[in-house]
């Protein structure tokens, strides 16, 4: 799991829980419609205001601890943009060969089916 911060929002709704509930997303119009018994909910995009406080204001690269711990990497200025460099590493293709078809790893029967099923 990863904690993320969700600001002004309540809850984050994935696509398993829309199919479930045959919800219609409409992008244009920025509302989902949830079919509920004889009805149809309309749930309306809110509009966020934009933070008064900019996270990364405040914060310097200087205040990092790996910044401080390896100084030389980290210079305070940069030189530019690097230098055009030759390519070094090429895979020479064969002309009319197709990839080699096979599974990346074993499944389980049941997970196989499923797979096959889905393509």
């Amino acid at each position: 799991l990863i904690p993320v911060e969700l600001g002004s929002f309540d809850v984050i709704i994935g696509m398993d829980w829309l199919a479930k509930y045959h919800a219609v997303i409409i992008c244009a119009e920025k509302i989902v419609r949830i079919p509920f018994g004889d009805e149809i909910l309309i749930v309306r995009a809110n509009i966020t205001a934009t933070k008064d406080e900019d996270k990364s204001m405040g914060k310097r690269l200087e205040d990092l601890l790996v910044v401080q711990k390896f100084p030389e990497v980290f210079p305070e200025d940069l030189p530019g943009i690097p230098p055009t460099r030759q390519v070094e590493f090429r895979i020479d293709l064969i002309p009319g060969a197709a990839p080699v078809s096979r599974a990346p790893y074993r499944l389980e029967p049941s997970k196989m089916k499923e797979l096959a099923e889905q393509l």
